[in-house]
Formats: C-alpha cells, structure tokens, sequence
C-alpha cells in the first residue's frame, strides 16, 4: 500500500468543477423503506461523533452549514444525503459513531441501519472513513470497519485535522493507518490527509470523488 497519490491538473479541475455547484440538503433517513430511489452515484462519509465530518462535508462543498441539518435534535441517528443541481453524485453522511454514554438500543438500531444500507446500495461507490489523525484508528473505527468489510463496500481512509500533526509526525500516522488497512479486504490502498480549517487534502478528496463519478 502507499500512502500518496499524484493527481493531474485535469483530475484536480475536475474536482473543483464537481463541487463548484450549489450543494443542498436532500433528506433524512432512519428506516430503509424511506431510503431514495437507485439513481447516480453515492458516496458516503462515516466517522467517529468528534471526528470532524461535518465540518469536512461543509468544507468539502464550499457551503458552511449544509451538513449543521445532520445535527439538529432527532437526525443525530440518520443517513443524510446531500445533492448538487444537475449532478448525479450524492453524498451520504452517515450517523457519527462512540459515543460511550449512547443507549444499547440505539447503538443496535445505528448498526442495522448502516448495515443494511450498506449490504443493499448498488448505488454506492464508496465510503470514505475518517479518522482524526491525532489519535489514529480506534477500537471503535476498527468495529466500523469490520461493517464495511462483511458488506463487501469498498472504504477509503481520510485523516481529519492533520495541520495540528507535525510533517514527521503526519507521516508516520499514514504509514501506521495503512499498515493496519493492508489487512482489511475492502479497504482501498490509499490515504488522503485533510484540515477542514486550513484547506489541506480538500483538493486532492474532491479529485478523488471525480473519478469514481466518472468512473461510472
């Protein structure tokens, strides 16, 4: 596994232009039948409660509260999923995971709901788990993980918050991260490093998506 990747001028274009459009909440999803239509593509954003997803999804589409809907009272729990006019992507952000103090039942009732949208979304083409790259991979990331894996859904890392790791220091947390994932069946060979404040990897993530777009 490696843990850089070169992206072309081309490729980074047309990130910018596939996040370039107006990016709006679409709805919330907490039972499968409620679920929208197979159509596009899908792309979805899992990660621990604090991990900083929302603040990546805005950062990521250019809108600073499009993801603040997934944390109003009652759709802590939920997929949201996001579109832009004229586009067939989708972003789904999937509800956050660890809290310590959240009920059995509902911890249960998150698993089969991720679990089951997983197992059945031909649409979707990947899931992109964040990780906070000052504390890397956790028990609790790893539980995730093993979902994705028994799903057969291909996932791909992103460090959150790597402006507050030195370079030494951010680097050894990649090589840490893919040495666990080399294990791991469905998880791509690749990490991207990110700072929603500071802008860092933004680029790099959306080039990324554009080609699972185009990809078809």
């Amino acid at each position: 596994m490696s843990s850089e990747k070169e992206y072309s001028a081309e490729q980074l274009e047309a990130g910018r232009l596939l996040f370039a459009r107006p990016w709006d909440f679409i709805t919330s999803v907490k039972e499968m039948h409620q679920l929208p239509e197979l159509d596009g593509i899908e792309i979805a954003f899992a990660g621990r409660s604090n991990v900083g997803k929302s603040s990546l999804i805005n950062k990521l589409t250019g809108k600073k509260t499009l993801a603040r809907t997934s944390n109003t009272p009652g759709r802590t729990q939920m997929l949201n999923f996001f579109g832009a006019e004229h586009s067939i992507l989708k972003i789904v952000d999937m509800p956050g995971y660890g809290y310590a103090e959240a009920p059995k039942g509902m911890v249960d009732a998150w698993t089969s709901l991720i679990f089951d949208y997983l197992r059945g979304r031909s649409t979707l083409r990947r899931v992109f788990s964040l990780i906070d790259s000052r504390h890397g991979i956790k028990k609790n990331d790893l539980d995730a993980m093993a979902i994705l894996d028994k799903s057969a859904v291909p996932y791909q890392v992103v460090l959150t918050k790597a402006d507050k790791l030195k370079p030494g220091q951010l680097q050894r947390m990649k090589d840490e991260t893919l040495k666990v994932l080399a294990k791991r069946p469905a998880a791509h060979p690749e990490v991207i490093a990110t700072s929603s404040e500071k802008g860092n990897g933004l680029d790099e993530l959306r080039a990324e998506i554009a080609q699972l777009v185009s990809y078809g």
